[in-house]
């Protein structure tokens, strides 16, 4: 009797950790970024060839960018924070569909294919997942995540030592060995997310995820068009 109870407290406990987790296609609490900060500019890099996987990716069926309405809202005080310091975003990914995530992790486990190596200098492809770089479950397709960095507001080019995706030290915000400029400008924008109410990556100066998010536990999967 005993071992039975342990047993089947391990499945309820398996099972409420499986049921946690939904998968779902409904957009209804998504709004597009343009929709509601409109100077912002987009480079979305996974509806283009240009991204470590050297292809377009599943699920972008339009250069677009969506997030939470809860999130957007506090990207938009981020983005005034930042125009009032001469600046506007530059967006390069949000919600990402788990059809996307799903295409990233094919593509790690293809032996032939090694994509763009420019974005994983240091690395072997096998490194990216196993090195939590890429996630099997990515908090970009619970939709309050983004991927962005700053430009002027005449859209000149501000340097952040480093660009978006590359697997490599580099890409840490607190490192060292880059120009003072470079440091204070990840800084002006890591400011700016953090006071909106934005969790910064260690491990990526251009990623920032709502403290709040509204659903923690649901992966969404519709298409970005």
């Amino acid at each position: 009797m005993k071992n039975f109870i342990i047993a089947l407290s391990l499945f309820i406990s398996l099972a409420g950790s499986v049921m946690a987790e939904t998968v779902s296609t409904d957009k209804s609490d998504f709004a597009l970024i343009s929709s509601v900060i409109d100077d912002a500019a987009y480079d979305i890099r996974y509806y283009s060839p240009n991204n470590f996987t050297g292809n377009k990716i599943d699920g972008y069926k339009a250069p677009r960018a969506y997030m939470t309405k809860k999130a957007l809202a506090a990207l938009a005080v981020a983005a005034a924070d930042l125009r009032a310091q001469g600046y506007r975003l530059l967006i390069w990914d949000s919600y990402r569909p788990q059809k996307a995530v799903d295409n990233f992790v094919r593509w790690i486990n293809d032996p032939v294919d090694m994509g763009d190596k420019s974005f994983y200098p240091e690395l072997q492809k096998s490194d990216l997942l196993a090195g939590r770089y890429i996630m099997e479950k990515s908090g970009h397709t619970r939709g309050s995540t983004v991927d962005l960095t700053i430009i002027k507001k005449d859209g000149g080019f501000v340097d952040m030592g480093g660009t978006f995706d590359l697997f490599s030290v580099v890409s840490h915000p607190d490192y060292e060995n880059i120009t003072p400029e470079q440091k204070r400008n990840r800084q002006i924008l890591h400011d700016a997310m953090i006071k909106a109410g934005f969790n910064a990556l260690d491990s990526e100066w251009w990623h920032f995820t709502l403290k709040d998010e509204p659903y923690p536990d649901t992966y969404f999967d519709f298409d970005v068009e």
